[in-house]
């Protein structure tokens, strides 16, 4: 069981330090950090990172393989790899269409895509000569001049085939999700991935990327939440919507309020307790500690701590290192 955390590069990169290495300091496991084009970029903060920190590993939380050629993702996060003592982990996963659109990038075929760029991954960490011909990713004879190391792929996956594709193939599957019932599933689906390609689930690092929003104050946390919650129920299909009780018909309302920049009524009673429970993980420690008991127990090896993570940072790093990490 270990835990990791999320940062999204919106903030400055020393800050993104300093929140790194406070939660080296109470226990965590990973950073993980964010890759979108409006933000900084995701290898230049680790590398800032690598450098403030001494133990924990870092990672892409996660990357593409749309907006770079994946000889230059291996060429990155091996130069991660290189800075930071052999702490990088790769996340890739196949993106939301909806940024690519926003960038002129065509979304083609994202389960092969993304299959092709961790097949031609391996070789370029393995040190070779990668020649790939695939129906998405060509290669023609490209090799690092420089040792990477065998750097752990995490695949980001959501839907049925990228779950069974990440137990083919990776070593480890980034689920975003913060309740049991959505790892129920989940887990099937990886293990039939896994046996599939005569793997066993148990070497799949398990990850629940989940909303996490911790405070003293229960209603403080849950309140920080909402935004957060909004948009995972907006983007949620209406088959997860219904595992969990909720009716799909209240995704158009907040969506239509996302649009608006109506955020006023998304901390209201739009984003109902069903909903808040549904997608974070929040409230006092004892709270979150009992979610995060329940996901371990679904088969579950590595809990997430997502945006928000609390009212204030600082303190939610504290209080789940003391209080929750600390009790594992």
């Amino acid at each position: 069981m270990t835990f990791g955390i999320e940062f999204v590069p919106g903030d400055p990169v020393l800050k993104i330090a300093h929140y790194a290495k406070l939660a080296e300091q109470n226990g965590f496991d990973n950073v993980w950090v964010t890759d979108h084009f409006n933000n900084r970029d995701v290898y230049t903060t680790l590398a800032v990172l690598a450098n403030n920190t001494n133990s924990i590993k870092l990672g892409t939380g996660v990357t593409n393989p749309y907006t770079r050629n994946i000889g230059i993702t291996a060429s990155s996060i091996g130069a991660i790899n290189e800075i930071s003592g052999g702490r990088a982990i790769l996340g890739i996963g196949p993106g939301d269409k909806a940024t690519f659109d926003s960038m002129g990038i065509s979304w083609d075929k994202p389960l092969t895509t993304t299959k092709e760029s961790i097949e031609a991954l391996r070789g370029y960490f393995a040190g070779e000569k990668v020649s790939l011909d695939g129906e998405m990713i060509q290669v023609g004879g490209a090799k690092m001049a420089f040792k990477t190391g065998n750097i752990p792929i995490y695949m980001g996956a959501q839907g049925p085939k990228m779950l069974q594709l990440a137990g083919e193939v990776a070593d480890g599957v980034l689920i975003n999700g913060s309740h049991p019932k959505d790892f129920d599933v989940a887990l099937d689906k990886i293990k039939e991935g896994a046996e599939k390609a005569g793997r066993d689930l148990k070497d799949i690092d398990v990850a629940a990327y989940t909303c996490f929003s911790v405070d003293k104050d229960a209603d403080k946390a849950k309140q920080n939440a909402k935004v957060v919650v909004a948009f995972i129920v907006a983007g949620s299909p209406d088959v997860v919507l219904e595992r969990h009780g909720i009716d799909p018909e209240a995704k158009k309302n907040i969506s239509d309020a996302i649009s608006k920049g109506d955020f006023k009524s998304l901390m209201g009673d739009m984003v109902t307790e069903d909903m808040v429970n549904a997608f974070s993980v929040c409230g006092t420690p004892d709270d979150c500690k009992q979610r995060v008991d329940e996901l371990f127990n679904t088969g579950v090896t590595q809990i997430v701590v997502g945006s928000p993570i609390g009212p204030n940072k600082e303190k939610a790093i504290k209080l789940i290192g003391k209080e929750i990490i600390g009790g594992k």
